[in-house]
C-alpha cells in the first residue's frame, strides 16, 4: 500500500494504491461529499487478494484533498468528474475498471458515455441513472411535493424522515454531537435488514473527522452540482459500451429501484441485487460484493 498526493491542473488530490502495479487496475470512485476511505479496508483487501491493483482517492473538498473557497474558486460537477481522469493520468493509466458508489456512479456513467476509451468495465453500486435527476426526486420527497409521472422512485420514508429532521436541526455543538449525527445518518443508510455496528461506525466517523482538512468544505459539492444543471444529459446511456454491472441492496433506502433502471438503459448490463444491503457497504456484504466485482473485471 502506498499513499500519494497528486497535483494536476492545480488540483491536489489524496490517493492510495494497493496491490501489484502489474495487475488489472480498479479505480474506486466514492459518492458526493464522501472520502475515499469509506471504501472499507476489508473490501479493498479482498479485491487485492484476488489479483487486482486498487486505487482509491478523496474527492476535492473531502478528506485530505485540496479544499476550495467556492466564492473565489468555483467549480462544477464536470470538474469533479474530470478529477477521476486526473487520478488515472497520475498513475499512468490509459484505462481502468471503474467501481463507483452512489453519486460516484453518475461520474462513472458519464465517463463511460463521453470517454469510453478510458473505461474497461463499469460497476455502479447504489446509484441512479444518468439523466434521472435524482436530486430533484429527493427534494420533492423532502418537501412533500408530488412526484411527476415517470420520475425515479422516491426514497423510503425512513430516509425522508431522517433528512427532514437533519435539515431542521441546528448545527452540531461539538465534535461529540457531530459524530453522533453521522452515526445516526449511517444507521438509516444501512437499511433495516442487517445489524448495525455502532461502535465500528463511530471509529469510521472519527477517522473521517480526523482526516478532514475542513469538514464543512464538502458542502461545495452541492454548490458545484447546482452550478451545472446540464451535468445529467438524458437519453445517453445506450451509448455505454463498457461491460456494466449494476448493484443494489434489497433494502436500499435512498435510491430504491434505481439500479434496475440503469441496467435497463445500458445495453447488456447485468443487475445484481444483494440481499439485506442498504446504501452502505457493511462487512456482511464484502465477500459477495468483492466476488461479483472480481468476476466482472476479469476481462
Amino acid at each position: 500500500m502506498s499513499t500519494n498526493m497528486i497535483e494536476i491542473d492545480g488540483v491536489e488530490l489524496w490517493t492510495e494504491e494497493f496491490g501489484d502495479a502489474a495487475h488489472p487496475p480498479i479505480l474506486l470512485v466514492m459518492g458526493s461529499m464522501s472520502q475515499g476511505v469509506l471504501w472499507p479496508d476489508e473490501f479493498v483487501g479482498r479485491l487485492v487478494a484476488a489479483g487486482r491493483r486498487v486505487i482509491r482517492y478523496d474527492h476535492r473538498d473531502t478528506g485530505r484533498s485540496a479544499t476550495f473557497d467556492f466564492a473565489t474558486q468555483p467549480y462544477t460537477w464536470h470538474d469533479i468528474r474530470d478529477d477521476v481522469l486526473r487520478v488515472m493520468d497520475a498513475y499512468g493509466l490509459e484505462s481502468a475498471h471503474l467501481v463507483c458508489h452512489s453519486a460516484g456512479g453518475l461520474l462513472g456513467q458519464y465517463l463511460a458515455v463521453e470517454r469510453p476509451e478510458r473505461v474497461r468495465t463499469l460497476t455502479v453500486i447504489g446509484s441512479s441513472p444518468l439523466g434521472g435527476h435524482e436530486g430533484e426526486v429527493i427534494l420533492r420527497a423532502l418537501t412533500g411535493q408530488p412526484q411527476p409521472e415517470g420520475s425515479l422512485p422516491p426514497p423510503r420514508p425512513e430516509f425522508v424522515e431522517l433528512y427532514t429532521r437533519l435539515i431542521a436541526a441546528p448545527p452540531p455543538a461539538d465534535r461529540r454531537e457531530q459524530v453522533q449525527r453521522m452515526i445516526d445518518e449511517a444507521r438509516v443508510l444501512n437499511g433495516t435488514a442487517l445489524p448495525f455496528d455502532e461502535d465500528a461506525e463511530r471509529r469510521i466517523q472519527e477517522r473521517v473527522l480526523d482526516r478532514a482538512r475542513d469538514l464543512s468544505a464538502v458542502a461545495n459539492h452541492r454548490l458545484a452540482h447546482a452550478a451545472c444543471p446540464d451535468f445529467e444529459p438524458e437519453g445517453v446511456l445506450d451509448r455505454v459500451k463498457a461491460p456494466t454491472l449494476v448493484i443494489e441492496g434489497t433494502h436500499e433506502p435512498a435510491k430504491p429501484g434505481h439500479s434496475a433502471i440503469i441496467a435497463e438503459r445500458i445495453p447488456g448490463a447485468e443487475l445484481l441485487m444483494i440481499e439485506g444491503m442498504g446504501h452502505m457497504l457493511p462487512p456482511q456484504v464484502h465477500e459477495e460484493l468483492a466476488a461479483a466485482i472480481v468476476r466482472h473485471t476479469a476481462r
